[in-house]
């Protein structure tokens, strides 16, 4: 009896020594694996990675930049209906528990001693979801597990469970690149959370246990499988009825992947360059993880109207030198010639063309074949959908058979000829490059910007990047710095032969006019309308080349010209952006422009952290009204050249447009001032203007700068573009006028002379600084056939604007 005692006392002290001793051990354990824990306390300083958007000026989003595609929703935005779904698919107890299952554990650990299966199963709650995916890694250990239990407990402690879960639902990835749950509905359903049906909301709530394995294409059994489960998970919670939960098991998995591109309204330019402009004023990191919200001065029908207008342009000049053959060549079109296609490189944003392949020709035309598109999973399309190509698809190559252009396996471009209709015009991609940017002249914003044919062939943006020789669209800056040294535009300058001496041992420098006409003493209005290139020189020699070199610098065309008169004919370099925001500084009364494609940008907390318009607007947050005047905004802007000398120098434009390019521009019913630009050999041609409203630069010219023929001039094709853009963006607008400034006297002139004469026919208004204008003749009596009214504009007149007979 005594030695059963003693068995029973000693094997009582040994299991007390092997419970203290294992006490003991996991508590050394948790306080090593404390000791090493993340500060769960960063939970509440946590912001995670969320998408950048740009927005186009009517609210579109045109681009998103992110390396976690996520926006962050509060929990009080997201409706119930999707917490029950989450709860009943992940952690029923959520709101019971204090951070684990102990249950859930227990069943865990059985399975997993039972099972060879080398994936240990978990039984993660919600609390230790949040605490394994943003604190701790990813590990498959019982180590990281324990560590993940003990954050659990902490992050229950000092956070609410609402602000658990609302960190879970932000945090969560859920496949396909998105993470999160409002980036979610809009990524598979294009669709805000609550927009979700339920059946669709099911589905969302199955993917965080695994998005690979219930992919809506790879796996679409299993994810209506794993969707379903969800439901009656939601019906045996109470959440929703079974009859509704039924028949959203009857739903198809019906996934709609969101696709943002600005490819879509054909605005790669544009987006790229505000992408290069954020990334440079805050870094690559708050570019694609900040979730800052910008909205750009992009107008998208602009836009469109920008690049239709540019791009027929530069295939009217390519088409009229004829075909140059086809692309590439497919081997063979027997069999499924649809997947060699569309196995082959493409431009994805040159719609309405098409990529196609000749299948067949015969002697009254060619059956091609049209690259099929791809699924949302990315694979080819089944269907394959031919059409043909006519006689009058080929006109433009001057040849009549099509067995002359066309052989079977050719790899074209095509258009259709029209809406609904199965016969296409052959096309091809154009080898000559060129640009095209609008602005408004008061604000600065860029509202279309077309940087070449293609974004997709080549993102190098000729409007910013290519710094070309303007040519003739140079002498506007010469003719401002003469207006501004005491000329008038009516002032005259020799237009003869001249001979300037370069040095020693240097031959002289003799510029021409460019058809080699001569008028003799002519206006300045005469000289700018003609571009006359020697009348050019002399005006730059005699007001010096510093002075302008200094107006280039102050209206941004070039920020250190060199002060040669050969730079006077607009042979140093500038940009498409620089020169058309010169010219609407013109028409804007000389202030300051400063070119932006972007308004405001508001980071992730709403705050805005720039603004383009920096005026400040005293009064226009008053909280109550009380009849006082209303808040006024102060032009704050810089003036850097006369007002009365940029109206004179928009009145010597508008001159260009009216006489010089009378035949492009007739019929075109809005004030337009501008000029045109060629450069010796042709090889840029050029034409900046601008309208009260949109200041329009265009250039053309191949990227490895060479001839585009005798034949080429800016008046010729960049103007036509011009045209073919403002007609299309100014469509519905009202007609506006040029601002004419106080102190400006518009006199009746002799364009020839300059002199006073009888308002009338063959009379121009010219426009005049005080005391400048020409002597007073003795004028005869007013015909009876001039109308009465020519100068009863006075009444409408600003304030110090006078008329002059």
């Amino acid at each position: 009896m005594r030695f059963i005692l003693r068995f029973f006392g000693f094997a009582a002290a040994f299991a007390s020594l092997l419970l203290v001793s294992g006490s003991l051990a996991v508590g050394v354990l948790l306080w090593h694996l404390s000791a090493g824990l993340p500060d769960h306390a960063e939970l509440a300083r946590y912001e995670p990675a969320m998408t950048t958007r740009l927005h186009a000026a009517d609210g579109r989003i045109i681009a998103e930049y992110a390396r976690e595609n996520r926006l962050y929703l509060p929990l009080e935005a997201v409706p119930q209906r999707i917490v029950a779904a989450f709860l009943s698919a992940e952690d029923r107890h959520f709101y019971e528990h204090n951070g684990i299952d102990p249950k859930g554990i227990g069943r865990a650990l059985l399975a997993n001693f039972a099972s060879d299966a080398g994936r240990p199963q978990g039984a993660s709650t919600i609390t230790q979801q949040v605490a394994k995916n943003l604190l701790l890694s990813r590990e498959q250990t019982y180590t990281r597990k324990l560590k993940e239990i003990l954050l659990a407990f902490r992050i229950e402690e000092s956070f609410s469970k609402d602000r658990i879960l609302e960190l879970y639902l932000n945090e969560i990835y859920f496949g396909m690149g998105h993470y999160g749950i409002a980036a979610a509905a809009l990524g598979y359903f294009d669709k805000s959370v609550h927009e979700l049906s339920l059946a669709e909301t099911a589905y969302l709530a199955a993917l965080p246990k695994g998005p690979n394995n219930y992919h809506p294409f790879r796996q679409p059994e299993a994810a209506i499988a794993r969707r379903n489960w969800v439901l009656e998970r939601m019906a045996a919670n109470g959440y929703i009825a079974q009859d509704e939960a039924d028949a959203a098991m009857e739903d198809a998995l019906d996934v709609n992947p969101r696709s943002v591109s600005p490819h879509e309204i054909q605005a790669g330019y544009f987006a790229e360059e505000v992408r290069r402009e954020l990334a440079n004023r805050f870094g690559e990191t708050t570019l694609y993880e900040g979730g800052l919200s910008v909205r750009t001065t992009l107008d998208p029908k602009m836009q469109a109207a920008a690049r239709r207008s540019l791009v027929d342009g530069l295939v009217r000049f390519d088409e009229s030198r004829g075909w140059r053959g086809a692309e590439t060549r497919l081997d063979s079109v027997a069999g499924d010639w649809g997947a060699r296609l569309a196995s082959l490189p493409t431009l994805e944003d040159i719609r309405p063309w098409r990529q196609a392949v000749v299948l067949a020709v015969d002697a009254k035309g060619a059956r091609i074949g049209l690259r099929p598109d791809r699924d949302a999973t990315g694979a080819v399309e089944t269907a394959r959908l031919t059409g043909r190509i006519a006689a009058q698809g080929i006109r433009w190559t001057g040849k009549r058979r099509i067995g002359d252009v066309l052989r079977v396996g050719d790899v074209i471009h095509v258009e259709p000829l029209k809406k609904a209709s199965n016969e296409y015009r052959l096309r091809q991609i154009p080898e000559i490059s060129g640009a095209l940017v609008a602005l408004e002249p008061d604000t600065g914003r860029i509202r279309a910007m077309v940087g070449g044919f293609s974004f997709s062939q080549n993102e190098f943006n000729r409007v910013t990047q290519a710094w070309r020789q303007p040519g003739s669209t140079f002498k506007a800056l010469v003719y401002a710095a003469a207006l501004d040294s005491g000329y008038t535009p009516s002032s005259l300058v020799l237009d003869a032969p001249l001979s300037i001496a370069q040095g020693p041992g240097q031959a002289p420098w003799s510029p021409s006019n460019h058809n080699g006409r001569y008028d003799g003493p002519s206006t300045l209005r005469a000289g700018l309308e003609r571009s006359k290139n020697v009348m050019t020189v002399r005006l730059a020699r005699d007001v010096g080349m510093p002075r302008v070199a200094d107006f280039a610098r102050r209206l941004g065309v070039q920020d250190d010209l060199p002060p040669l008169l050969a730079m006077a004919l607009g042979s140093g370099e500038t940009t498409v952006l620089r020169m058309t925001t010169a010219y609407a500084m013109f028409v804007n009364g000389g202030r300051h422009i400063r070119p932006t494609l972007i308004d405001r940008i508001q980071d992730r907390h709403g705050r805005t952290i720039f603004r383009h318009d920096r005026r400040a607007c005293t009064g226009c947050a008053a909280p109550v009204w009380r009849n006082q005047n209303a808040p006024e905004l102060a032009d704050n802007a810089e003036q850097v050249i006369d007002p009365l000398t940029a109206y004179q120098v928009t009145s010597l434009l508008e001159g260009v447009v009216d006489r010089t390019l009378s035949r492009v521009f007739s019929g075109f019913d809005r004030p337009l001032a501008g000029k045109t630009g060629t450069t010796n050999d042709a090889k840029d041609l050029w034409f900046v203007g601008s309208t009260p409203e949109l200041a329009v630069g265009v250039f053309l010219g191949y990227d490895r700068p060479r001839s585009l023929g005798r034949s080429a001039y800016g008046s010729g094709h960049a103007a036509p573009i011009v045209r073919a853009f403002l007609e299309q963006a100014l469509a519905g607008k009202p007609r506006a006028a040029f601002r004419v400034p106080a102190g400006i006297k518009l006199i009746p002139v002799d364009p020839y002379t300059g002199e006073r004469t009888a308002s009338g026919s063959g009379a121009i208004l010219e426009a005049f600084k005080p005391g400048t204008e020409p002597p007073v003749r003795e004028l005869p009596p007013m015909a009876e056939d001039v109308p009465a009214d020519v100068f009863s504009q006075e009444a409408y007149a600003p304030p110090g604007f006078t008329y002059y007979r």
